[in-house]
């Protein structure tokens, strides 16, 4: 919410400053704040009012967010969008979908980075994924914490726990696909034989 001084209340208001101090003293308008100066500060939302000026409110939206890690996943990307588009239809939502390819452990995706614009503009009411990890793997309490302070709810399809093995696996197959991409030869092909046997450990698991 804006606020504005008396001096730039008055001028957006056509007034003066002492029929403003008039108003407060009759109680036809008082300030929305006062600070412990004795400074009056008034509210768009009272400026809004005064003008004749009708704001529209935001229609929020349910985003519904799939993800993969990789372009070899794609199949498996629309499986995941199909499962959350009839999730969301037998719930009755009017929903949108935005999705990404990239690593859970990665920050700057495009679709992500949309995702958390729009929620923090206040457009989102709820997000819907269909596993934790397929909004992000690591600091999904910092992402869920900045969605409720913009009243925007997340929704888990599938909250089937994990045991602490699978999770820590998963983690690390993350990890060293990342940085997998960045090494070249010898060590590049030794990364990949690492992720093979975690993948291998965790299916016996």
């Amino acid at each position: 919410m804006k606020y504005y001084s008396i001096g730039e209340f008055a001028k957006l208001i056509g007034k003066t400053e002492q029929t403003l101090r008039n108003w407060d003293r009759n109680n036809r308008l008082k300030p929305a704040y006062i600070a412990p100066s004795g400074f009056r500060y008034y509210s768009e939302e009272q400026l809004n009012h005064l003008l004749g000026i009708v704001k529209k409110p935001i229609n929020k939206k349910v985003i519904g967010y799939c993800r993969v890690s990789s372009q070899k996943q794609k199949d498996y990307l629309e499986t995941q969008i199909t499962y959350v588009k009839e999730y969301m239809i037998a719930k009755g939502y009017q929903f949108e979908i935005i999705t990404d390819i990239g690593s859970g452990i990665n920050y700057n995706k495009q679709g992500l980075n949309k995702l958390i614009d729009m929620v923090t503009n206040g457009e989102v009411e709820k997000i819907v994924v269909l596993y934790k990890d397929r909004l992000i793997r690591f600091g999904f309490e910092l992402i869920e914490n900045i969605c409720n302070k913009y009243g925007t709810n997340i929704e888990i399809i599938d909250n089937t726990e994990k045991t602490e093995e699978q999770e820590l696996v998963e983690d690390l197959v993350q990890i060293i696909t990342v940085f997998s991409f960045k090494l070249q030869g010898k060590r590049a092909n030794k990364a990949k034989k690492m992720i093979k046997e975690l993948m291998e450990d965790d299916k016996d698991i």
